[in-house]
């Protein structure tokens, strides 16, 4: 069996102008693990997660997914050396993404926005697309809402719109920005539900999260990060109950008083 990772970042870097907001980034991702980052707001947690899918362009180190190297077919960083959109698109396949703020087009059913990027990205047939967003929301138990439009959703319903768009591609690793970070209280549950679900059956996910307790159950590998830095990472039973470092204790004091049962590791 091929141990090649699934996605690997090694030394990545990305500035706007002097601003460097990530710095010397390595992350090693083998199929079935979930990989939660956690850390203060702008310590460049989404920065990283966008630079894995191209997203956002990493001016230096490499990104690669699936043993092919993504953005770039040389050693230049710069925006004149990155590869077409379609050899970008090609080498991220694996990938699917979902968001912070949703982005579900209103004007579209519920239906019709899980369709959408299989027909327009994907190039795939309106009705075998059907079948695949009629598969996915009901794996995200949203069924009964094809036909619904975003605005008749809660915003729990509407990230699991997000999620089910996600899975319809077929990927073979799911991106997630803060998914429940819009959402009441409430909702927060709902979606988590969904994402440990999706972690049962073995899909291979990188999360960053403000929800320590959900990251501390559901990870293999934790990440914290500060400044655009990783400064300490490991199974979640050595990072969250034994840090290493001062700074990832002053930050998880909020939670040392609350349960954080790690999850059962299993070796992907």
């Amino acid at each position: 069996m091929s141990t090649l990772p699934l996605l690997e970042l090694r030394s990545v870097g990305k500035s706007y102008g002097s601003n460097r907001v990530l710095s010397d980034f390595d992350l090693r991702i083998q199929p079935g693990e979930i990989v939660s980052l956690i850390g203060p707001s702008g310590s460049g947690k989404t920065t990283a997660l966008r630079c894995m899918n191209f997203l956002e362009r990493y001016d230096e180190g490499e990104v690669w997914i699936d043993g092919q190297l993504l953005g770039y077919s040389g050693p230049g960083r710069c925006e004149a050396d990155r590869d077409s959109e379609a050899k970008v698109d090609k080498v991220r396949n694996p990938l699917s993404m979902v968001f912070q703020q949703f982005n579900l087009w209103p004007h579209m059913t519920v239906r019709e926005n899980v369709m959408a990027p299989l027909v327009l990205g994907k190039k795939i047939a309106k009705a075998q697309a059907r079948d695949l967003a009629d598969q996915a929301l009901a794996r995200v138990g949203l069924g009964a809402k094809a036909d619904a439009y975003p605005a008749r959703l809660s915003g729990g319903q509407q990230q699991r719109v997000g999620i089910a768009r996600a899975l319809a591609v077929k990927p073979r690793l799911m991106l997630l920005d803060e998914p429940t970070s819009a959402l009441d209280p409430e909702l927060v549950e709902e979606v988590l539900h969904v994402i440990r679900s999706l972690a049962d059956d073995g899909m291979t996910m990188v999360m960053v999260t403000h929800e320590m307790s959900f990251a501390a159950q559901i990870s293999n590998q934790v990440v914290f990060m500060e400044a655009g830095k990783i400064v300490e990472t490991g199974a979640p039973q050595s990072l969250f109950l034994t840090p290493k470092t001062e700074r990832l204790r002053q930050f998880l004091s909020p939670w040392f008083n609350r349960s954080l049962t790690p999850r059962t590791q299993v070796t992907p």
